[in-house]
Protein backbone atom coordinates (compact mmCIF):
# COMPACT_ATOMS: atom_id res chain seq x y z
CA UNK A 1 0.00 0.00 0.00
CA UNK A 2 1.73 3.33 -0.84
CA UNK A 3 1.98 5.63 1.94
CA UNK A 4 -0.87 8.32 0.28
CA UNK A 5 -3.47 5.77 -0.03
CA UNK A 6 -6.00 5.93 2.40
CA UNK A 7 -5.46 4.81 5.42
CA UNK A 8 -7.35 4.06 9.29
CA UNK A 9 -4.53 5.88 11.78
CA UNK A 10 -4.51 7.04 15.23
CA UNK A 11 -4.29 11.11 15.81
CA UNK A 12 -0.45 10.06 16.78
CA UNK A 13 0.09 8.02 14.05
CA UNK A 14 -1.21 10.43 11.53
CA UNK A 15 1.05 13.51 13.17
CA UNK A 16 3.73 10.90 12.44
CA UNK A 17 2.99 10.24 8.70
CA UNK A 18 2.05 14.46 8.26
CA UNK A 19 5.83 14.69 9.88
CA UNK A 20 6.91 12.72 6.64
CA UNK A 21 5.10 13.88 4.44
CA UNK A 22 5.95 17.69 5.50
CA UNK A 23 9.60 17.26 4.59
CA UNK A 24 10.69 17.01 8.55
CA UNK A 25 13.86 16.29 8.83
CA UNK A 26 13.94 15.10 12.75
CA UNK A 27 11.75 14.13 14.70
CA UNK A 28 12.88 14.83 18.87
CA UNK A 29 10.47 13.97 21.96
CA UNK A 30 10.52 12.13 25.73
CA UNK A 31 8.44 9.29 25.44
CA UNK A 32 4.92 10.01 27.47
CA UNK A 33 1.12 8.92 27.02
CA UNK A 34 -0.60 9.76 25.13
CA UNK A 35 2.44 11.12 22.90
CA UNK A 36 4.85 7.69 22.52
CA UNK A 37 3.34 6.34 19.48
CA UNK A 38 4.19 9.81 17.60
CA UNK A 39 8.11 8.95 17.32
CA UNK A 40 7.52 5.52 17.37
CA UNK A 41 5.79 5.17 14.09
CA UNK A 42 7.59 8.18 12.57
CA UNK A 43 10.68 5.85 12.81
CA UNK A 44 8.63 3.34 11.43
CA UNK A 45 7.75 4.53 8.10
CA UNK A 46 11.46 5.60 7.67
CA UNK A 47 11.51 9.22 9.23
CA UNK A 48 14.58 9.97 11.51
CA UNK A 49 13.28 9.91 14.93
CA UNK A 50 15.05 10.16 18.12
CA UNK A 51 14.37 9.96 22.31
CA UNK A 52 16.03 12.63 24.01
CA UNK A 53 17.08 12.50 27.37
CA UNK A 54 14.21 14.89 28.55
CA UNK A 55 11.20 17.32 26.62
CA UNK A 56 13.66 20.69 27.02
CA UNK A 57 16.60 19.16 25.63
CA UNK A 58 14.38 17.67 23.19
CA UNK A 59 13.02 21.19 22.32
CA UNK A 60 16.43 22.67 22.14
CA UNK A 61 17.56 20.11 19.46
CA UNK A 62 14.31 21.13 17.80
CA UNK A 63 15.25 24.53 17.71
CA UNK A 64 18.62 23.91 16.29
CA UNK A 65 17.12 22.17 13.51
CA UNK A 66 14.86 25.02 12.75
CA UNK A 67 17.72 27.42 13.26
CA UNK A 68 19.08 25.75 10.42
CA UNK A 69 16.00 26.19 8.16
CA UNK A 70 15.17 22.68 8.52
CA UNK A 71 11.71 21.28 9.66
CA UNK A 72 11.56 19.35 13.34
CA UNK A 73 8.80 18.31 15.19
CA UNK A 74 9.23 18.14 18.95
CA UNK A 75 6.27 15.39 20.99
CA UNK A 76 5.64 15.45 24.44
CA UNK A 77 2.94 14.61 26.83
CA UNK A 78 1.13 17.76 28.68
CA UNK A 79 3.39 18.05 31.75
CA UNK A 80 6.61 17.42 29.23
CA UNK A 81 5.87 21.28 28.25
CA UNK A 82 6.20 22.15 32.04
CA UNK A 83 9.73 20.79 31.57
CA UNK A 84 10.58 22.21 27.94
CA UNK A 85 8.38 26.10 29.09
CA UNK A 86 12.41 28.12 29.39
CA UNK A 87 13.12 27.41 26.30
CA UNK A 88 9.38 27.64 24.36
CA UNK A 89 8.48 30.87 26.04
CA UNK A 90 12.20 32.28 24.38
CA UNK A 91 12.02 30.48 20.96
CA UNK A 92 8.83 32.26 20.46
CA UNK A 93 10.75 35.78 20.87
CA UNK A 94 13.85 34.91 18.42
CA UNK A 95 11.52 32.80 16.10
CA UNK A 96 13.01 30.31 14.11
CA UNK A 97 14.08 29.70 9.87
CA UNK A 98 12.77 26.51 9.58
CA UNK A 99 9.03 24.96 10.54
CA UNK A 100 9.21 23.96 14.50
CA UNK A 101 5.94 22.32 15.53
CA UNK A 102 5.57 21.02 19.13
CA UNK A 103 3.30 18.48 20.05
CA UNK A 104 1.47 18.81 23.31
CA UNK A 105 -0.63 15.65 24.29
CA UNK A 106 -2.84 16.49 26.75
CA UNK A 107 -4.85 14.15 29.43
CA UNK A 108 -8.28 15.03 30.47
CA UNK A 109 -9.13 12.42 33.03
CA UNK A 110 -5.80 11.92 34.03
CA UNK A 111 -5.50 8.10 32.36
CA UNK A 112 -1.78 8.05 32.93
CA UNK A 113 -0.92 11.12 34.31
CA UNK A 114 -0.27 13.07 37.71
CA UNK A 115 -2.47 16.00 36.53
CA UNK A 116 -4.92 16.95 33.81
CA UNK A 117 -3.29 20.65 32.86
CA UNK A 118 -5.09 22.60 30.32
CA UNK A 119 -1.94 22.96 27.61
CA UNK A 120 -3.89 25.62 26.24
CA UNK A 121 -2.37 28.31 28.63
CA UNK A 122 0.65 27.97 27.04
CA UNK A 123 -0.06 29.12 23.86
CA UNK A 124 -1.54 32.38 25.59
CA UNK A 125 1.76 32.52 28.21
CA UNK A 126 4.21 31.94 25.25
CA UNK A 127 2.20 34.17 22.45
CA UNK A 128 2.56 31.17 19.97
CA UNK A 129 0.19 30.26 17.67
CA UNK A 130 -2.12 27.16 18.31
CA UNK A 131 -4.19 24.29 16.18
CA UNK A 132 -6.25 22.03 17.58
CA UNK A 133 -7.17 18.56 15.51
CA UNK A 134 -10.66 16.92 16.34
CA UNK A 135 -9.84 13.62 14.83
CA UNK A 136 -6.77 11.61 12.86
CA UNK A 137 -7.52 13.33 9.42
CA UNK A 138 -7.65 16.60 11.20
CA UNK A 139 -4.11 15.84 13.27
CA UNK A 140 -2.55 15.35 9.74
CA UNK A 141 -4.09 17.83 8.22
CA UNK A 142 -3.38 20.22 11.11
CA UNK A 143 0.74 18.82 11.13
CA UNK A 144 1.07 20.03 7.68
CA UNK A 145 -0.87 23.54 7.82
CA UNK A 146 1.48 24.08 11.44
CA UNK A 147 4.45 23.77 9.27
CA UNK A 148 3.10 26.12 7.03
CA UNK A 149 2.72 28.59 9.57
CA UNK A 150 5.81 28.00 11.58
CA UNK A 151 7.54 29.15 8.37
CA UNK A 152 5.21 31.39 7.44
CA UNK A 153 5.63 33.59 10.49
CA UNK A 154 8.87 32.21 11.09
CA UNK A 155 7.59 30.84 14.86
CA UNK A 156 7.18 27.86 16.94
CA UNK A 157 3.34 26.77 16.56
CA UNK A 158 1.93 24.35 19.38
CA UNK A 159 0.03 21.30 18.15
CA UNK A 160 -2.42 20.93 21.19
CA UNK A 161 -3.91 17.36 21.27
CA UNK A 162 -5.74 14.64 23.46
CA UNK A 163 -5.34 11.42 24.66
CA UNK A 164 -9.26 10.29 22.57
CA UNK A 165 -7.67 12.16 19.40
CA UNK A 166 -3.94 10.49 19.75
CA UNK A 167 -5.87 6.89 20.61
CA UNK A 168 -8.61 6.47 18.28
CA UNK A 169 -8.91 5.64 15.09
CA UNK A 170 -10.15 6.88 11.60
CA UNK A 171 -9.65 7.28 8.11
CA UNK A 172 -6.94 9.34 6.72
CA UNK A 173 -6.91 10.71 3.36
CA UNK A 174 -2.78 11.92 2.88
CA UNK A 175 -1.24 13.74 0.23
CA UNK A 176 1.58 13.63 -1.87
CA UNK A 177 5.03 14.85 0.13
CA UNK A 178 6.47 17.33 -0.45
CA UNK A 179 10.26 18.70 -1.06
CA UNK A 180 11.36 20.34 1.84
CA UNK A 181 13.73 23.71 1.86
CA UNK A 182 17.41 22.60 2.27
CA UNK A 183 18.78 23.10 5.60
CA UNK A 184 20.92 26.22 5.43
CA UNK A 185 22.51 28.27 8.57
CA UNK A 186 22.74 32.08 8.69
CA UNK A 187 24.08 34.71 11.34
CA UNK A 188 21.59 36.74 12.76
CA UNK A 189 23.52 37.37 16.13
CA UNK A 190 20.52 40.07 17.20
CA UNK A 191 18.06 38.20 16.65
CA UNK A 192 18.86 35.06 18.45
CA UNK A 193 21.00 36.17 21.29
CA UNK A 194 18.12 37.85 23.92
CA UNK A 195 20.19 40.23 26.22
CA UNK A 196 18.14 42.89 26.71
CA UNK A 197 18.87 45.67 24.22
CA UNK A 198 17.87 42.15 21.77
CA UNK A 199 15.08 41.04 23.73
CA UNK A 200 13.10 44.47 23.78
CA UNK A 201 12.11 44.77 19.80
CA UNK A 202 12.04 40.84 19.92
CA UNK A 203 8.78 41.20 21.85
CA UNK A 204 7.78 43.97 19.56
CA UNK A 205 7.66 41.67 16.53
CA UNK A 206 6.51 38.89 18.45
CA UNK A 207 3.48 40.99 19.37
CA UNK A 208 3.35 41.93 15.20
CA UNK A 209 2.82 38.26 14.26
CA UNK A 210 0.51 37.72 16.62
CA UNK A 211 -1.68 40.61 15.23
CA UNK A 212 -1.07 39.72 12.20
CA UNK A 213 -1.91 35.99 13.34
CA UNK A 214 -5.05 37.59 14.67
CA UNK A 215 -5.97 38.93 11.27
CA UNK A 216 -5.62 35.75 9.62
CA UNK A 217 -7.55 33.86 12.11
CA UNK A 218 -10.83 35.28 11.25
CA UNK A 219 -10.30 33.88 7.32
CA UNK A 220 -8.74 30.52 7.66
CA UNK A 221 -11.03 27.72 6.63
CA UNK A 222 -9.07 25.87 9.99
CA UNK A 223 -11.94 28.12 12.01
CA UNK A 224 -15.35 27.99 9.60
CA UNK A 225 -18.81 27.68 10.58
CA UNK A 226 -21.58 24.60 9.93
CA UNK A 227 -24.81 26.56 9.57
CA UNK A 228 -27.94 25.20 11.53
CA UNK A 229 -30.81 25.42 13.48
CA UNK A 230 -30.35 29.42 14.68
CA UNK A 231 -32.15 28.80 17.58
CA UNK A 232 -28.72 26.46 18.81
CA UNK A 233 -25.10 27.51 17.72
CA UNK A 234 -22.19 25.52 19.64
CA UNK A 235 -18.72 27.06 20.04
CA UNK A 236 -16.04 23.89 20.42
CA UNK A 237 -12.50 23.00 19.47
CA UNK A 238 -10.97 19.34 19.20
CA UNK A 239 -12.51 16.27 19.98
CA UNK A 240 -15.64 18.15 21.97
CA UNK A 241 -16.75 19.31 18.51
CA UNK A 242 -17.27 15.17 17.94
CA UNK A 243 -19.23 14.76 20.65
CA UNK A 244 -21.28 18.10 20.62
CA UNK A 245 -22.27 17.13 16.89
CA UNK A 246 -23.11 13.76 17.80
CA UNK A 247 -25.33 15.53 20.82
CA UNK A 248 -26.87 18.30 18.37
CA UNK A 249 -26.62 17.34 15.02
CA UNK A 250 -29.12 20.04 14.06
CA UNK A 251 -27.46 22.93 16.04
CA UNK A 252 -25.57 25.75 14.22
CA UNK A 253 -21.51 25.24 15.04
CA UNK A 254 -18.67 27.23 14.96
CA UNK A 255 -15.55 24.94 14.96
CA UNK A 256 -12.42 26.13 15.84
CA UNK A 257 -9.21 24.59 14.73
CA UNK A 258 -6.73 27.67 15.04
CA UNK A 259 -7.17 28.56 18.85
CA UNK A 260 -4.81 31.35 19.21
CA UNK A 261 -5.10 33.67 18.48
CA UNK A 262 -8.78 33.22 18.42
CA UNK A 263 -10.84 35.21 15.93
CA UNK A 264 -13.16 37.12 18.19
CA UNK A 265 -14.64 39.13 15.33
CA UNK A 266 -16.23 35.72 13.53
CA UNK A 267 -16.75 34.48 16.98
CA UNK A 268 -18.88 37.95 17.55
CA UNK A 269 -20.48 37.39 14.41
CA UNK A 270 -21.78 33.55 15.16
CA UNK A 271 -22.78 34.35 18.87
CA UNK A 272 -25.11 37.68 17.20
CA UNK A 273 -26.66 35.42 14.61
CA UNK A 274 -27.95 32.31 17.22
CA UNK A 275 -30.46 32.72 20.03
CA UNK A 276 -28.59 30.91 22.55
CA UNK A 277 -24.47 29.97 22.26
CA UNK A 278 -22.70 27.65 24.26
CA UNK A 279 -19.22 26.70 24.69
CA UNK A 280 -18.29 23.01 25.10
CA UNK A 281 -14.81 22.11 25.73
CA UNK A 282 -12.93 19.66 27.95
CA UNK A 283 -10.69 21.20 31.03
CA UNK A 284 -10.31 25.32 31.51
CA UNK A 285 -12.81 27.37 30.11
CA UNK A 286 -10.40 28.65 27.77
CA UNK A 287 -12.56 29.49 24.84
CA UNK A 288 -15.33 30.86 27.39
CA UNK A 289 -13.13 32.61 28.98
CA UNK A 290 -11.84 34.47 26.32
CA UNK A 291 -14.73 34.92 24.47
CA UNK A 292 -16.47 36.64 27.39
CA UNK A 293 -13.49 38.87 28.31
CA UNK A 294 -14.39 40.18 24.75
CA UNK A 295 -17.81 41.21 26.12
CA UNK A 296 -19.70 38.56 24.18
CA UNK A 297 -22.80 36.46 25.80
CA UNK A 298 -22.11 32.79 25.60
CA UNK A 299 -22.73 29.76 28.28
CA UNK A 300 -19.92 27.70 29.73
CA UNK A 301 -20.22 24.60 31.64
CA UNK A 302 -20.52 24.16 35.56
CA UNK A 303 -17.37 23.22 37.49
CA UNK A 304 -18.11 19.68 37.53
CA UNK A 305 -17.98 19.11 34.30
CA UNK A 306 -14.02 20.79 34.33
CA UNK A 307 -12.85 17.42 35.50
CA UNK A 308 -11.74 14.44 33.17
CA UNK A 309 -13.14 13.86 29.06
CA UNK A 310 -16.43 15.03 27.73
CA UNK A 311 -18.30 12.85 25.96
CA UNK A 312 -21.71 12.88 24.43
CA UNK A 313 -23.72 12.24 27.53
CA UNK A 314 -22.26 14.68 29.70
CA UNK A 315 -22.53 17.32 26.42
CA UNK A 316 -26.56 16.53 26.67
CA UNK A 317 -26.44 17.03 30.67
CA UNK A 318 -24.50 20.55 29.83
CA UNK A 319 -27.30 21.99 27.67
CA UNK A 320 -29.71 20.46 29.44
CA UNK A 321 -28.60 22.66 32.92
CA UNK A 322 -28.57 18.82 34.22
CA UNK A 323 -26.14 19.10 37.43
CA UNK A 324 -27.47 16.23 39.33
CA UNK A 325 -24.63 13.63 40.83
CA UNK A 326 -23.08 12.11 37.62
CA UNK A 327 -23.13 8.23 38.22
CA UNK A 328 -20.07 6.72 39.74
CA UNK A 329 -17.78 5.30 37.92
CA UNK A 330 -17.23 1.27 38.93
CA UNK A 331 -13.69 0.76 40.57
CA UNK A 332 -11.43 -0.80 38.39
CA UNK A 333 -8.69 -3.84 38.90
CA UNK A 334 -6.20 -1.74 40.87
CA UNK A 335 -2.97 -1.68 38.76
CA UNK A 336 0.05 -3.79 40.71
CA UNK A 337 3.23 -4.34 39.64
CA UNK A 338 4.54 -7.13 37.68
CA UNK A 339 5.20 -10.87 38.96
CA UNK A 340 9.02 -11.10 38.58
CA UNK A 341 9.33 -7.75 39.14
CA UNK A 342 12.86 -6.67 40.99
CA UNK A 343 10.99 -3.70 42.40
CA UNK A 344 9.29 -6.18 44.63
CA UNK A 345 12.15 -6.79 46.46
CA UNK A 346 12.48 -3.12 47.17
CA UNK A 347 9.78 -1.77 48.00
CA UNK A 348 9.45 -4.82 50.70
CA UNK A 349 12.56 -3.50 52.00
CA UNK A 350 11.97 -0.13 52.37
CA UNK A 351 7.92 -1.38 53.97
CA UNK A 352 10.14 -4.00 56.43
CA UNK A 353 12.36 -1.11 57.28
CA UNK A 354 9.72 1.73 58.05
CA UNK A 355 11.49 4.24 55.23
CA UNK A 356 10.24 7.57 54.47
CA UNK A 357 10.00 7.50 50.83
CA UNK A 358 10.65 10.18 48.47
CA UNK A 359 9.44 8.66 45.03
CA UNK A 360 8.81 9.40 41.62
CA UNK A 361 7.06 9.25 38.47
CA UNK A 362 7.69 5.64 36.65
CA UNK A 363 5.87 2.14 37.22
CA UNK A 364 7.69 1.86 40.73
CA UNK A 365 5.33 4.34 41.83
CA UNK A 366 2.83 1.77 42.02
CA UNK A 367 5.20 1.15 45.18
CA UNK A 368 2.23 3.51 46.85
CA UNK A 369 -0.18 0.63 46.72
CA UNK A 370 -1.09 -2.40 48.42
CA UNK A 371 1.00 -4.66 49.29
CA UNK A 372 3.57 -2.28 50.02
CA UNK A 373 2.30 1.44 50.82
CA UNK A 374 5.73 2.35 50.96
CA UNK A 375 6.45 5.32 49.14
CA UNK A 376 5.32 8.86 50.49
CA UNK A 377 5.22 10.86 47.72
CA UNK A 378 5.25 11.49 43.80
CA UNK A 379 5.11 14.75 42.48
CA UNK A 380 7.12 15.16 39.04
CA UNK A 381 10.02 13.45 37.07
CA UNK A 382 13.24 13.64 39.23
CA UNK A 383 11.54 15.23 42.31
CA UNK A 384 12.47 12.54 44.68
CA UNK A 385 15.68 13.39 45.11
CA UNK A 386 15.75 17.06 46.04
CA UNK A 387 12.67 16.15 48.13
CA UNK A 388 14.56 13.23 50.01
CA UNK A 389 16.87 15.82 50.71
CA UNK A 390 14.80 18.64 52.21
CA UNK A 391 13.22 16.29 53.80
CA UNK A 392 16.64 14.83 55.30
CA UNK A 393 17.76 18.70 55.96
CA UNK A 394 14.76 19.79 58.51
CA UNK A 395 13.59 16.23 60.00
CA UNK A 396 14.42 15.39 63.51
CA UNK A 397 17.86 13.11 63.29
CA UNK A 398 15.76 9.94 63.73
CA UNK A 399 13.39 10.73 60.97
CA UNK A 400 15.88 11.93 58.91
CA UNK A 401 18.04 8.94 59.05
CA UNK A 402 15.14 6.73 57.41
CA UNK A 403 14.71 9.02 54.28
CA UNK A 404 15.37 7.38 51.04
CA UNK A 405 14.92 8.34 47.46
CA UNK A 406 13.67 6.07 44.85
CA UNK A 407 14.19 6.38 40.93
CA UNK A 408 13.99 5.14 37.75
CA UNK A 409 16.38 4.67 35.46
CA UNK A 410 15.19 6.59 32.58
CA UNK A 411 13.67 9.09 34.78
CA UNK A 412 16.95 9.53 36.59
CA UNK A 413 18.28 10.53 33.43
CA UNK A 414 15.82 12.83 32.37
CA UNK A 415 15.67 14.63 35.55
CA UNK A 416 17.75 12.98 38.34
CA UNK A 417 21.10 14.32 37.99
CA UNK A 418 20.74 17.34 38.86
CA UNK A 419 19.43 15.91 42.76
CA UNK A 420 22.43 14.36 42.78
CA UNK A 421 24.40 17.52 42.05
CA UNK A 422 22.10 19.39 44.79
CA UNK A 423 23.21 16.27 46.84
CA UNK A 424 27.05 16.98 46.76
CA UNK A 425 26.41 20.29 46.92
CA UNK A 426 24.57 20.66 50.20
CA UNK A 427 24.75 17.19 51.58
CA UNK A 428 22.25 17.06 54.73
CA UNK A 429 23.94 16.31 58.05
CA UNK A 430 22.97 12.70 58.50
CA UNK A 431 23.90 11.96 54.76
CA UNK A 432 21.21 10.96 51.81
CA UNK A 433 20.38 7.15 50.36
CA UNK A 434 19.43 7.30 47.07
CA UNK A 435 18.50 4.20 44.68
CA UNK A 436 18.25 3.91 41.52
CA UNK A 437 15.93 1.40 39.85
CA UNK A 438 17.82 0.15 36.83
CA UNK A 439 15.56 -1.34 34.96
CA UNK A 440 17.17 -1.29 31.38
CA UNK A 441 14.34 0.44 29.84
CA UNK A 442 11.30 3.39 30.06
CA UNK A 443 9.09 0.46 31.19
CA UNK A 444 5.65 2.63 32.24
CA UNK A 445 5.52 4.18 28.51
CA UNK A 446 6.28 1.24 26.75
CA UNK A 447 9.80 -0.12 26.95
CA UNK A 448 11.18 2.76 24.91
CA UNK A 449 15.10 3.19 25.01
CA UNK A 450 16.85 5.96 26.92
CA UNK A 451 20.83 7.47 27.55
CA UNK A 452 21.14 4.64 29.78
CA UNK A 453 20.18 1.60 28.00
CA UNK A 454 22.69 2.24 25.28
CA UNK A 455 20.21 2.05 22.33
CA UNK A 456 18.64 4.66 20.39
CA UNK A 457 15.04 4.50 19.30
CA UNK A 458 15.41 2.30 16.78
CA UNK A 459 17.33 0.28 19.39
CA UNK A 460 20.65 0.65 17.40
CA UNK A 461 23.41 0.52 20.18
CA UNK A 462 25.19 4.18 20.93
CA UNK A 463 26.70 5.62 23.74
CA UNK A 464 25.68 4.52 27.25
CA UNK A 465 25.72 6.70 30.49
CA UNK A 466 27.14 4.41 33.72
CA UNK A 467 25.06 5.63 36.24
CA UNK A 468 27.99 4.05 38.76
CA UNK A 469 30.38 5.81 37.11
CA UNK A 470 28.74 9.56 37.10
CA UNK A 471 28.41 8.46 40.98
CA UNK A 472 31.57 8.14 41.34
CA UNK A 473 32.81 11.03 38.90
CA UNK A 474 30.28 13.64 41.06
CA UNK A 475 32.42 12.39 44.33
CA UNK A 476 29.49 10.38 45.92
CA UNK A 477 31.47 8.47 48.92
CA UNK A 478 29.45 5.10 48.65
CA UNK A 479 28.79 3.34 45.65
CA UNK A 480 26.78 -0.19 45.16
CA UNK A 481 25.56 -1.97 42.42
CA UNK A 482 22.99 -4.56 43.16
CA UNK A 483 21.70 -7.21 41.21
CA UNK A 484 18.33 -7.74 42.67
CA UNK A 485 17.45 -10.89 42.58
CA UNK A 486 13.85 -12.66 44.55
CA UNK A 487 15.34 -12.90 48.23
CA UNK A 488 15.03 -8.98 50.17
CA UNK A 489 16.90 -10.14 53.18
CA UNK A 490 20.14 -9.01 51.34
CA UNK A 491 18.99 -5.92 49.71
CA UNK A 492 17.41 -5.10 53.40
CA UNK A 493 21.04 -5.26 55.18
CA UNK A 494 22.34 -3.23 52.35
CA UNK A 495 19.49 -0.38 52.96
CA UNK A 496 20.51 -0.65 57.08
CA UNK A 497 24.00 -0.80 56.40
CA UNK A 498 23.66 2.92 54.14
CA UNK A 499 21.37 4.57 56.48
CA UNK A 500 23.37 3.88 59.55
CA UNK A 501 26.56 5.13 57.64
CA UNK A 502 25.59 8.88 57.74
CA UNK A 503 26.86 8.79 54.20
CA UNK A 504 26.25 9.83 50.60
CA UNK A 505 24.77 6.67 49.59
CA UNK A 506 24.38 5.90 46.16
CA UNK A 507 22.84 2.18 45.11
CA UNK A 508 21.79 0.95 41.82
CA UNK A 509 19.63 -1.76 41.88
CA UNK A 510 19.33 -3.38 38.42
CA UNK A 511 17.59 -6.30 36.80
CA UNK A 512 16.16 -5.83 33.17
CA UNK A 513 12.10 -5.47 33.16
CA UNK A 514 9.97 -8.86 32.83
CA UNK A 515 8.59 -7.45 29.80
CA UNK A 516 11.72 -6.21 28.30
CA UNK A 517 14.17 -8.33 28.99
CA UNK A 518 14.14 -11.17 25.97
CA UNK A 519 14.30 -8.15 23.96
CA UNK A 520 17.16 -6.69 25.21
CA UNK A 521 18.98 -10.03 25.03
CA UNK A 522 17.81 -9.87 20.95
CA UNK A 523 19.37 -6.47 21.05
CA UNK A 524 22.79 -7.06 22.55
CA UNK A 525 22.92 -10.36 20.51
CA UNK A 526 22.20 -8.61 16.76
CA UNK A 527 24.76 -5.73 18.06
CA UNK A 528 27.19 -8.45 18.37
CA UNK A 529 30.30 -7.74 16.05
CA UNK A 530 31.96 -10.69 14.37
CA UNK A 531 34.99 -10.34 17.01
CA UNK A 532 32.48 -11.34 19.41
CA UNK A 533 32.58 -7.97 21.33
CA UNK A 534 29.16 -6.22 21.59
CA UNK A 535 29.04 -2.91 20.01
CA UNK A 536 29.02 -1.07 23.34
CA UNK A 537 32.23 -2.92 23.52
CA UNK A 538 33.79 -1.76 20.17
CA UNK A 539 32.60 2.39 20.95
CA UNK A 540 34.75 2.26 24.34
CA UNK A 541 37.37 1.08 22.74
Amino acid sequence: MSLTDRQLLSGDSAIALAALHGGVALGTGYPGTPSTEILEYLSHLGGKAQWAPNEKVALEVGIGVAYGGARSLVTMKHVGLNVAADPLFSVAHTGVVGALVIVSADDPGMASSQNEQDNRRYAVAAAVPMLEPADSQEAYDYTLAAIEISERWKIPVLLRVTTRVCHTQAPVQPRAAVVPPKPHFEHDLRGRNLIPSNARPAHRRLRQKLSEMTDWSEITPLNHVISGDKKLGIITSGVCFMHAREAFPDASFLKLGFTHPLPLKKIAEFVGSVERCVVIEEGDPYLADAIRAAGLAVESKPEMFRFGELNVDRVRRILAHDNSPEPVRPPGKPPELCDGCGHHVVFQALKNLDCIVAGDIGCYALGVLPPYSAMDCCVCMGSSIGIGLGLRHVLPDAEAKRVVSVIGDSTFVHSGMTGLAEMIYNPPPTGHVVVILDNSTTAMTGHQEHPGTGRTLDHAATGKIVYEDLGRALGIEEVRVFPLGKDCAEFQQLIVEALASEKLVLIVARRPCVLAAKSIRDYENRDKCSTGCSAQEVLAQ
